[in-house]
């Protein structure tokens, strides 16, 4: 392949990665959105979660369409990790300070691992039971009250934060999510070209995006843990 065709298949590659980073982003917020209701009130949480649990469109279109950019934002991850590191003329022996880039930059790859096993124990936790439920023992109820309200989601998120060291591998990985977003988000901007007055402000709302985003899951975390 000529250099002009390496050149776009790897700017390709990039448009790609960023594409899918602004994807999972928006997920990420509507996840918060949801899970932060159950701080406040439990029947909100669990009409919400039952919703999302049992919507035809959700389950069977927005669902696929999630697990199919988690693992294509990760695989491709791993491949531009690849072939930026074959692409590298000049290995240093040693990295001397912050000069030419951050520590986030150079161990993206490392935070990424770290959250896809994270994610893994999240699924654990949260989607297998409720796949077990829905698909295997066919209850799409949600453990309905006598007045229908369904009520088993709130009782099983609140279960989950009981264990101190699940609380810690939480919020452990969510900062190291914070880490990854503060660098990825503004990696995505560049690879998708937005370069223009609005840039600063963009920058600014990244930076507010991936502290306070993973910030407020852990406080969801800490709070029904203190308070279970």
């Amino acid at each position: 392949m000529s250099n002009s065709g390496l050149l776009k298949s790897s700017v390709a590659r990039k448009v790609a990665m960023a594409l899918s980073a602004f994807f999972l982003m928006i997920f990420l917020l509507q996840h918060f959105a949801i899970n932060i209701t159950s701080v406040f009130s439990a029947g909100t949480f669990n009409e919400l979660s039952h919703f999302m649990g049992t919507s035809a469109v959700v389950q069977y279109v927005f669902q696929p369409i999630l697990i199919f950019g988690v693992i294509f934002h990760f695989v491709m991850g791993f491949i531009l990790e690849i072939k930026n590191r074959q692409s590298r003329e000049v290995r240093y022996v040693k990295y001397k300070g912050g000069a030419s880039a951050s520590w986030m930059s150079r161990n993206m790859i490392l935070s990424g691992l770290v959250i896809l096993a994270f994610l893994g124990l999240h699924f654990y936790d949260f989607w297998i039971p409720e796949i077990k439920i829905k698909f295997i023992e066919g209850d799409w109820t949600g453990a309905l009250t006598e007045g229908g309200e369904p009520i088993r989601y709130f009782h099983h998120l609140r279960h989950k934060f009981e264990d101190p060291i699940r609380v810690a591998i939480y919020c452990v990985s969510f900062v190291l999510l914070a880490l990854h977003l503060l660098h990825g988000f503004n990696s995505a901007f560049q690879s998708v070209g937005a370069n223009n007055k609005y840039t600063k402000a963009l920058q600014k709302f990244g930076v507010a995006y991936a502290i306070l985003i993973p910030l407020g899951f852990v406080f969801i975390a800490l709070f029904h843990h203190l308070n279970h």
